[in-house]
């Protein structure tokens, strides 16, 4: 109510005074009575939508009743005004009559600028709109007009003003040819208007129902029918065109300006046009598209609206950078010229009164002042004073009666004019990019707005331009006002959500690129695989031989590298077309380092890096291929040569976007080298441990496959259920390097840790058999000189043939550690040769008599690198927790003994020498009484038993051969050796 008398009072007096209003001389007047007038009609527009007003009005009173003990005294008046203002048009038309002389004088003030904005794309290109190298020896001249406020004046915002103006003082459409044009042009250009946000007002029906109950007015409702048939059948086209042009012409000034920042200078003027241009047309074709009037859409749908944003935005970051030098020019500009020419036109007024001297003087002396000086010590402008003295002159000097009439003066106010722009350009910048550019309009259009996304990233020729998107969301806050302080997190909110969403679809869209063009690099590599040349040479051979008997062969194989040969350029395959859309969307997520929403800064090169971390994660273990079920599993030089190519086309990405991809490759791969990933997801560790300890080596343990020494490999045994894989595959000494490279030292430490545990439960078991034999195991080591007595005792031994095979597993374990321990110190020593040789100096050179603690750190090192040590110290660890090739691989009996011996008596403190001499002692004493012995049964096998008390001296760091010849003889050994080798000579016969 408050509003609506002071706006009724202030138009009062406006039509009391007389008021002169053109836009093109007193603009800021003109302009905000104009826009009075808009906000006064939408308002009540706005207030009439409501359905529930007279509830609500009803519960104010009722609720002003219950606090002051009185109803309010303007409840009757207010309720009075929602009965009046039902229809609020036909409403405001009886109201605005006495009004209708001023606010006619204003609208057809636009007959001179509002057709020169509402023209066809055809007539822009042919005037070279906006294009600075069009005329190149004028490219450094100023812009200027003598209209300079309404050349960048919103073209959304003039047709309001001549919808709604000539709807409430229509008579003068019947009487002014002038007034009749502007509206009938403006009814041509859209269908609807916005009214507030997204509430729009259909133009053409609510016109037709104001005029069909006014006599005489047959004429205005056929001029309106034609209009509309107009604007549904060409406005849309008209538009779609203007958005071509624009889409070019903002491309070209944006890439003169980039090159030449100085011409921001003398060129602003087109800049700022440009953007509100683009923006008016960008809010249009989102009003419109969400309110389709006509069967057609095809103009309404426009997938290339992202690069007219794109180009916006990269004009404001411009303008945004470059502030400094627009300032300097402007004030010098303002010094050095304007304030020339206002001080002659001052001095030439015939009539000046003393109050409107003093401001125009100190206009001259404020302007006058000024030095570049100033922008180079970072003083701060602000001339909002010298605005907002202007618009106060206007005031006084376009009422009737006054002295110094600014209609007879019509070049001051031209002048003034452009000045009051050159001063915007040195303090209000910021400000002008909002009035001019601003599409926060976007936030309540989210759903036009998402599907405009996702047809630019759906189209590779514009995700390119796919970052403006999340850009716009830094827009939103502008539309909120301070007198709706509650409004703002909720905008806040939806900026933050969709841009969160927008950088995170783009860096999905991103990362399901890398990840095809990984797919098809895997692919390729894979054709490189020695596995795949048997087939060429299987070729190569036929094919020689079918020539010789002139038989045709079957065709030959493609090579690879075929693919890479192109008889046309223009040839172009689907990596061609992966790399083309990547490096366009990387462009997109490259352009900016952050911005900056709400408060909130966003990275999108993060989004984007964090993607790619989980995707490689989820890719790497994929590509072990690993099948629970059927126990199935890549071959580490396999895995690794997938993972390779994998890592070479992420680090081209380097090549797009300035990510670092190396913290990629650390944070993922050293993932990958421990047993569960950051997401408690199993890794490449943990899968390929399993497979060795339940798959290949409980194979060894069931007899289908032996270690052979000499190949340094498990390889597979002829039995009747052939296995699914070749354990030669996966044990010889190309995949355990394969393996080392992927799981790495931390890795292989999990596996060996993971062999241990299994050794570990081995040892469990044996010292149960040890406290069940420990009476005659002691009898016997205090009688074995005497050989009687040792043959009863060790009849006496119960479970013999259980400590061997537990022996034998324990030696198959030990065996395969050792492979991987040798191809984890091949790997070292390639990647990091000075560091192992340092460890490996480190450790040969550890005094003997060193304190075990010291020395066990020295051997974990040692063992961390894969050396061998005297003391495994993992096999230590996993025993001191339970304080609580032959095919049959007795062979790895020998290193079974050495390991755990040394493990336990580190464990229980004894001396490692002293007891496995002992044991020596012990083993001959036994091995010597079977040689006397000729009883078949106990002597089978003998020769096989002395070899490998042969093969424990030489894989112990503690025993010598000539400790062994002192209790066993070597003659025995050497008949030993030839026995076994006249026996598998025979076998293989």
């Amino acid at each position: 109510m408050e509003f609506k008398d002071n706006v009724s009072e202030l138009l009062n007096t406006i039509d009391a005074c007389q008021v002169f209003f053109d836009v093109t001389v007193n603009f800021d007047l003109t302009k905000n009575y104009l826009d009075l007038v808009v906000t006064y009609t939408t308002l009540m527009m706005l207030l009439s939508r409501i359905e529930e007003r007279k509830a609500i009005i009803g519960l104010y009173n009722y609720a002003h009743e219950m606090t002051h003990g009185a109803s309010d005294r303007e409840y009757p008046r207010l309720g009075q005004m929602i009965v009046d203002y039902e229809n609020p048009l036909k409403k405001m038309m009886e109201e605005f009559v006495p009004h209708g002389k001023s606010l006619s004088d204003a609208l057809i003030s636009l007959q001179m600028v509002y057709p020169r904005r509402n023209l066809s794309a055809d007539q822009w290109r042919n005037a070279q709109l906006l294009s600075l190298i069009s005329a190149p020896s004028t490219m450094l001249n100023p812009a200027q007009s003598d209209t300079m406020p309404c050349e960048y004046l919103s073209l959304d915002c003039m047709e309001k003003w001549i919808v709604f103006g000539f709807v409430l003082c229509h008579a003068v459409l019947n009487t002014d040819p002038a007034a009749l044009s502007l509206w009938k042009l403006a009814l041509q250009s859209s269908t609807c208007l916005c009214l507030f946000r997204d509430e729009v007002f259909h133009i053409h029906k609510a016109c037709e129902d104001l005029f069909v109950n006014i006599r005489g007015y047959n004429k205005r409702l056929n001029d309106i029918k034609e209009c509309k048939e107009q604007a549904l059948s060409q406005a849309g086209t008209m538009h779609r065109e203007r958005r071509k042009f624009l889409r070019s012409a903002l491309k070209e000034l944006a890439t003169v300006l980039s090159d030449q920042p100085g011409l921001l200078g003398p060129k602003a003027l087109f800049v700022f046009m440009a953007l509100s241009f683009a923006r008016d047309e960008i809010i249009w074709l989102l009003r419109h598209a969400d309110n389709i009037q006509k069967k057609s859409t095809d103009d309404f749908i426009d997938k290339h609206v992202a690069e007219l944003i794109f180009y916006m935005e990269e004009l404001r970051a411009h303008i945004r950078k470059y502030g400094p030098v627009m300032q300097r020019y402007y004030v010098q500009y303002l010094s050095g010229f304007d304030a020339v020419i206002l001080n002659e036109l001052v001095q030439n007024l015939s009539v000046c009164p003393e109050d409107e001297s003093i401001i125009m003087s100190s206009f001259v002396n404020t302007m006058t002042s000024l030095s570049v000086k100033q922008v180079e010590d970072g003083d701060m402008f602000d001339f909002r004073g010298m605005r907002l003295d202007w618009f106060r002159l206007q005031a006084y000097t376009s009422v009737s009666k006054a002295s110094l009439g600014i209609a007879d003066h019509r070049e001051l106010g031209k002048m003034m004019n452009t000045i009051i722009f050159h001063t915007k350009m040195v303090d209000s910048l910021v400000e002008m990019l909002v009035e001019t550019s601003d599409i926060s309009i976007f936030c309540f259009y989210s759903r036009a707005f998402e599907k405009m996304f996702q047809q630019c990233l759906e189209l590779p020729s514009q995700s390119r331009h796919s970052i403006s998107f999340p850009l716009l969301c830094t827009h939103f806050m502008s539309c909120t006002h301070e007198l709706c302080p509650e409004e703002r997190h909720h905008i806040g909110d939806r900026s933050l959500s969709l841009c969160n969403m927008f950088l995170d679809e783009m860096a999905k869209q991103a990362r399901n690129l890398i990840t095809d063009i990984c797919t098809e690099q895997c692919t390729l590599s894979d054709q490189l695989l020695p596995k795949h040349c048997a087939k060429t040479i299987s070729q190569a051979v036929n094919k020689k031989s079918k020539k010789l008997t002139g038989k045709k062969g079957e065709p030959e194989r493609e090579k690879p590298g075929v693919e890479s040969m192109r008889k046309n350029r223009l040839l172009v395959t689907n990596l061609d077309k992966l790399h083309t859309a990547l490096s366009e969307l990387c462009f997109s997520i490259n352009y900016v380092p952050n911005m900056v929403v709400w408060e909130h800064t966003f990275t999108p090169r993060e989004y984007l890096t964090s993607h790619l971390e989980i995707r490689f994660t989820k890719s790497i273990v994929g590509m072990t291929m690993y099948n629970q079920a059927t126990q199935e599993i890549a071959k580490p030089s396999e895995l690794l040569t997938s993972v390779r190519s994998y890592m070479t086309v992420l680090q081209s990405i380097e090549n797009y976007v300035q990510i670092d991809i190396t913290r990629v490759f650390n944070n993922v791969l050293l993932q990958q080298t421990q047993h569960l990933d950051s997401h408690g997801e199993p890794t490449i560790t943990s899968l390929y441990t399993n497979w060795y300890l339940e798959t290949l080596l409980r194979q060894v343990s069931n007899g289908h496959i032996a270690y052979f020494p000499a190949m340094k490999a498990f390889v597979n045994l002829p039995t009747e259920n052939e296995l699914t894989f070749n354990a030669e595959e996966y044990s010889d000494i190309s995949e355990m390097r394969s393996l080392s490279e992927l799981l790495g030292p931390y890795g292989m430490k999990f596996l060996s840790e993971s062999l241990m545990w299994h050794i570990s439960s081995q040892v469990a078991e044996l010292k149960k058999l040890v406290v069940d034999n420990v009476e005659v195991l002691n009898q016997m080591r205090t009688s074995f000189d005497k050989p009687e007595q040792m043959a009863a005792l060790f009849k006496k031994l119960s479970s013999v043939d259980s400590v061997l095979k537990r022996m034998t597993i324990i030696g198959v374990i030990l065996s395969f550690r050792s492979l991987a321990q040798e191809a984890l110190r091949d790997v070292l020593s390639f990647h990091i040769p000075f560091l192992v040789s340092s460890v490996e100096d480190f450790k040969d050179h550890i005094p003997r008599e060193t304190d075990m603690k010291v020395a066990m750190n020295v051997y974990e090192l040692s063992s961390a690198a894969g050396l061998p040590c005297e003391i495994d110290p993992a096999l230590v660890v996993a025993l001191s927790s339970q304080k609580s090739g032959h095919c049959n691989n007795i062979h790895c009996l020998a290193k079974a003994v050495n390991q755990i011996a040394a493990a336990l008596f580190t464990i229980h403190k004894g001396s490692i020498e002293d007891r496995l001499k002992e044991f020596l002692a012990l083993a001959s004493s036994s091995l010597l009484k079977i040689g006397q012995e000729t009883d078949k049964m106990t002597t089978r096998n003998r020769e096989s038993v002395y070899l490998l008390l042969d093969m424990i001296v030489q894989e112990s760091p503690f025993l010598t051969m000539d400790l062994l010849e002192s209790c066993f003889p070597y003659v025995l050994l050497r008949n030993a050796y030839h026995a076994v080798y006249k026996q598998s000579i025979s076998s293989s016969a």
